[in-house]
């Protein structure tokens, strides 16, 4: 501090025309920078897994195809069901196996929609099982 004792006394020198910069523009002005905009996010969407859809066996056909009739004979009960299904991903190749469980209302054949009391549609065609609950 030796050093700088003659002039610690002085007044900070400022332009006459121009105003000093407020403190939060001296903040932002030495801010983060990021060169690469939305490179991480890149980084992230590449990175992030999906599954591959699998096509169903005969069998495993058979068995959905018989829950299902079992599904509609008891839908008057409005039976608590878990459905899972397949879910396209929508910005890359494959997508996820989801699970949901609900009270099952109707089936939607013109939209081929599984309709719930909540107001939840499963689209029948990504559809892989279907359980319903021992309630």
């Amino acid at each position: 501090m030796d050093n700088y004792a003659d002039i610690m006394q002085h007044p900070r020198y400022q332009l006459r025309h121009h105003r000093p910069m407020p403190a939060a523009g001296r903040a932002a002005q030495f801010s983060a920078f990021a060169a690469l905009t939305g490179f991480d996010e890149e980084i992230g969407e590449a990175a992030r897994l999906t599954d591959p859809y699998q096509e169903m066996a005969a069998d495993d056909l058979d068995e959905l195809n018989a829950a299902f009739r079992l599904l509609l004979d008891r839908a008057p009960e409005q039976p608590l069901v878990t459905v899972t299904c397949f879910r396209r991903d929508a910005h890359k190749e494959g997508g996820a196996y989801v699970s949901f469980t609900g009270r099952f209302r109707f089936f939607d054949a013109a939209e081929g929609m599984l309709k719930f009391t909540d107001g939840t549609a499963v689209p029948f065609a990504g559809i892989r099982h279907i359980r319903i609950e021992q309630v």
